[in-house]
């Protein structure tokens, strides 16, 4: 399983989305591990690049069901029930890691 947080930089968001991605790991008894991509580095992969910032990508599918090219340089809201968030709903992320524990690896990246 493949977790990817997807950020720019200047995002107010970055540490919420990291605190998320922790409450979700702790809640699927999963060791938490993922990759970071700051999408304006050089080292940041083509795949990452459309998603606004923060983005969660599990297994290359972002947990919100979006999967929408946008810009990468513009923060991101996410709605959760009447209100907006800046940080995917945890429930989002939960659901993303237990599919994904379920699923056989289909999807490789380097």
């Amino acid at each position: 399983m493949l977790i990817e947080l997807v950020y720019e930089k200047t995002c107010p968001n970055i540490e919420a989305a990291r605190s998320q991605l922790l409450r979700a790991f702790a809640e699927v008894s999963i060791t938490p591990r993922w990759q970071e991509w700051e999408v304006s580095t050089q080292d940041a992969p083509t795949h990452i690049h459309g998603y606004g910032s923060p983005t969660i990508l599990v297994d290359g599918k972002d947990v919100s069901g979006d999967n929408v090219e946008g810009d990468d340089y513009c923060c991101r809201v996410y709605s959760h029930g009447e209100n907006n968030k800046g940080v995917p709903p945890l429930t989002d992320i939960v659901n993303a890691l237990n599919s994904a524990r379920q699923t056989p690896d289909q999807a490789k990246h380097a």
